[in-house]
């Protein structure tokens, strides 16, 4: 449970290699968010709609992993940008593919950024480092 105003990152990632990246990432830059993890698509809106309605536990934004088992990535940014509530949450895709027509699909879904994993982890620690400052910093100052 994710108490008042407490920041976290929802993450649906179904590599455990890529999660245990993303977590080494954020905890070499020092940054203190608790990362929740979920494995593929199914159970991130399964989550979400645990949460829906509660703007304290809302995520300072979702990383979405384009290709996933059981509910791909573009089907989940779908249904999340198509819910009023949940609509609202910046979703970040992070994905293997770096592919013009599918960065424009994301967009046109609502995605709110669209990185390509990068394939180094002092390339992931800098993309780290941005999405912090771009996701959680300004919300920090309030």
């Amino acid at each position: 449970m994710t108490g008042m105003g407490e920041a976290y990152i929802l993450i649906a990632e179904d590599d455990a290699d890529d999660r245990f990246l993303l977590q080494s990432a954020f905890e070499e830059n020092g940054y203190k968010e608790r990362l929740h993890f979920v494995e593929n698509g199914v159970e991130l809106l399964n989550y979400l709609q645990t949460i829906e309605g509660d703007n304290a536990r809302l995520p300072r934004f979702i990383l979405l992993d384009m290709n996933m088992p059981k509910k791909d990535g573009g089907d989940v940014l779908k249904e999340i940008k198509q819910n009023p509530f949940l609509g609202k949450i910046p979703v970040i895709i992070f994905s293997t593919t770096n592919n013009e027509q599918e960065m424009k699909r994301c967009h046109d879904l609502g995605a709110n950024s669209y990185i390509t994993k990068p394939n180094t982890f002092e390339g992931l620690i800098k993309t780290v480092a941005n999405w912090h400052n771009r996701w959680i910093a300004p919300a920090q100052v309030h």
